[in-house]
């Protein structure tokens, strides 16, 4: 299927289609931030940020999820999991977003031990991306593996063109979302060459050092780790707004039938995170808590799955309060290099 496009003033209707069959989920704006939510009316999605504040991770996996309810009759268990997710379309999807969807299929959606819950949402869901034309000075997707044209986890991507987009089909899910839409045009095709040319010419630099991991594989109790998490808050901003962030902590709450287990974010930067029942925390400080989280995402992640749990979106450089920039600590961990 070649490149498809459709003009501007039809993607309103297009979404307006799309909503009488099946849910659609766009960047929605509520007051000063920008997430993914649910859309009524098209004229509620907003395609021209950079990035939503809160990632499309919670699309998948949701901040606060009721897992199953169980009644509270002496004797009896009475188990009822939440209805499954009806078929929806995420549509404005960047590619570091949608990357990290991919990449958090390792851990929800892959091997024996699957997550019924992220499974199901993901099989049921389209994800429609939009490419980055002016990437931000804090992004960095091309230093670890991606693209502001990338394809990866998504089904079909558009490309603004000016007065219209044009699209591409990437699934079997993409080519049925796109099947009628109109064939592109060579200067269509022209104007997606120069708009990816000019958008990867962009993030290109070295914003992340090459071979972190092989010294990150030797430093462990190396005295940087306490230089580095001086600054750091232990506010947990970089793992909530982080896209392959997927800590979480279970809960049971009292209802008047009986109760609900929850499932809610949680984060490694949290000291309560690894307390034991004992009272003994193996990462008492900030400084172990901070190492496992550059750990995690630049070794640990890369030795099981081949891939670094960063996808260059830069929300964390964006919003963390103290200005603790993640290319900047990596740098300072290269420099160990012997």
């Amino acid at each position: 299927m070649g490149l498809k496009r459709i003009d501007k003033s039809r993607l309103g209707s297009f979404l307006s289609d799309l909503m009488k069959e099946r849910d659609v989920i766009a960047p929605v704006r509520r007051g000063d931030v920008v997430r993914f939510r649910p859309i009524e009316s098209a004229d509620e999605a907003v395609f021209d940020e950079w990035n939503t504040r809160v990632p499309l991770k919670e699309v998948f996996f949701p901040q606060t999820e009721c897992l199953y309810t169980y009644g509270s009759d002496p004797g009896r268990i009475d188990i009822k999991p939440p209805p499954p997710p009806r078929e929806r379309v995420v549509v404005g999807v960047r590619p570091c977003d949608a990357r990290s969807i991919a990449i958090l299929d390792h851990v929800f959606a892959s091997g024996d031990r699957q997550d019924n819950y992220y499974v199901d949402k993901r099989n049921r869901t389209t994800l429609v991306g939009m490419a980055c034309l002016h990437p931000l000075d804090t992004c960095f997707c091309g230093a670890v593996g991606g693209s502001p044209f990338g394809e990866e986890g998504l089904d079909a991507l558009l490309i603004d063109t000016g007065a219209s987009y044009v699209a591409g089909a990437l699934t079997e899910k993409g080519e049925k979302l796109l099947g009628g839409w109109e064939d592109a045009t060579a200067e269509d095709e022209s104007a997606v060459a120069q708009a990816r040319e000019a958008a990867e010419k962009a993030v290109e630099g070295r914003a992340v050092p090459d071979g972190v991991k092989a010294v990150l594989d030797e430093c462990f109790e190396d005295p940087v780790w306490e230089r580095i998490h001086e600054r750091c808050l232990g506010c947990g901003t970089c793992s909530y707004l982080c896209p392959t962030c997927h800590c979480f902590d279970m809960t049971d709450e009292p209802t008047a039938a009986g109760g609900r287990r929850m499932r809610v974010w949680d984060t490694c930067m949290f000291p309560l995170f690894t307390r034991h029942a004992s009272g003994a925390n193996p990462r008492p400080s900030g400084k172990e808590r901070m190492r496992q989280r550059v750990m995690h995402k630049f070794r640990y992640f890369l030795d099981n799955y081949d891939v670094t749990a960063c996808v260059g979106c830069g929300r964390c450089v964006i919003h963390c309060p103290v200005n603790l920039d993640i290319r900047e600590v990596l740098q300072q961990i290269e420099k160990l290099r012997k």
